[in-house]
């Protein structure tokens, strides 16, 4: 069964290539971001099939789409330099690294090896597809902005809009007057009859309003002072917003922990997902060691660049070699995980994390 779903998977994926290499040679010279993207993708199925063909192959079994044509089909989507368009113009990209790297790939007659290859390219390939979506989500909002913002005009230039709107009553100028006035009940009225004291009744009006105003500021830093000392909410305090992280492509919260994720990793094991508990407990370890300031999570870093990260620390990079081979057979090779290669990777962790 699992034998024909394979089959059925390898020639759909062949036929989509296969049409949106038709559609590419049709419409080369208004290749869009999105259009850049779906290649982008197809490029890691057909990685992907590669992948699969290694680990049929170590299994004795028939594959189904020959490595000749897939290495054929990732040669034919993405050419070597070609023009995008982007909301910001026209950018030139280079991809005769990718066309490099799959001819390497082919020529590679070590299976390892040529895994190892294929997974770099799969992961490099990854980030760039995460970055293009980056790019077309910020293209969204932008073109939303801008349409609220033409539809908000039209509205405000309609004849109705146009009337002069009284104002509304304002409860803090009400509050103000008020306080205006009880402090100016304090103070004795001066209503000169003569007017030989008209100036002196001008100058009186000036230092009244002018001793009000000071009041109301001293109040005010009074106020300002104390509060936070009577009460404790409004007290100054520094907080470091946390954001969600994302490594390897999986978000990961930002209230959970490693021991949160390898807790998630070995819940997985149970219920037989073995393959994925190991992606979950090496995704755990990566976090355990950006908490202990030993890497530098970013979205667009692949697991060969974590290790690097590590690369002049011996020890660390001993362990973490160990856990990023496993990680890397099992979830690229498409090989089935026996309850043994949990158990080692398990066993590994554990003593990684007290290493650590």
């Amino acid at each position: 069964m699992n034998h024909t779903l394979t089959s059925i998977r390898s020639k759909a994926s062949h036929l989509t290539a296969a049409f949106i290499l038709l559609l590419f040679v049709i419409n080369i010279s208004a290749a869009d971001v999105s259009d850049y993207q779906k290649r982008i993708d197809y490029v890691r199925s057909e990685i992907e099939v590669l992948l699969g063909n290694i680990a049929l192959s170590e299994t004795g079994d028939e594959v189904e789409e020959p490595d000749a044509e897939a290495f054929a089909h990732l040669r034919e989507l993405i050419p070597a330099t070609e023009t995008i368009d982007t909301p910001n113009g026209p950018v030139e990209t280079y991809n005769q690294w990718l066309l490099d790297g799959a001819i390497a790939a082919e020529k590679e007659t070590d299976m390892a090896r040529r895994a190892q290859i294929l997974t770099e390219l799969n992961e490099r390939l990854a980030a760039i597809s995460v970055k293009l979506d980056d790019l077309q989500t910020v293209a969204a909002a932008e073109r939303s902005k801008d349409e609220d913002k033409r539809k908000l005009a039209e509205i405000l230039n309609r004849p109705e809009y146009q009337k002069p709107v009284e104002k509304a009553e304002n409860p803090a100028g009400d509050w103000i007057k008020r306080l205006l006035e009880w402090i100016a009940s304090w103070f004795p009225k001066f209503n000169p009859s003569g007017s030989g004291f008209s100036g002196f009744a001008g100058l009186g009006n000036i230092v009244f309003w002018v001793l009000i105003a000071g009041i109301i500021l001293g109040l005010g830093f009074l106020v300002y002072k104390l509060a936070p000392l009577l009460i404790p909410r409004f007290r100054r305090r520094d907080k470091k917003e946390k954001k969600d992280r994302v490594i390897l492509g999986e978000k990961i919260g930002e209230d959970q922990t490693a021991e949160d994720l390898f807790g998630e990793a070995e819940r997985l094991a149970r219920e037989g997902d073995l393959r994925g508990a190991i992606r979950k407990g090496y995704i755990a370890l990566l976090c355990e060691m950006s908490d202990r300031k030993l890497i530098g999570l970013a979205r667009h870093k692949t697991n060969r660049d974590y290790l690097r990260d590590v690369h002049n620390r011996r020890d660390v990079y001993t362990q973490m070699n160990g856990l990023t081979g496993a990680f890397e057979r099992h979830w690229y090779g498409f090989k089935d995980v026996e309850r043994t290669d949990w158990d080692d990777f398990h066993e590994h962790y554990r003593e990684t994390v007290r290493t650590l």
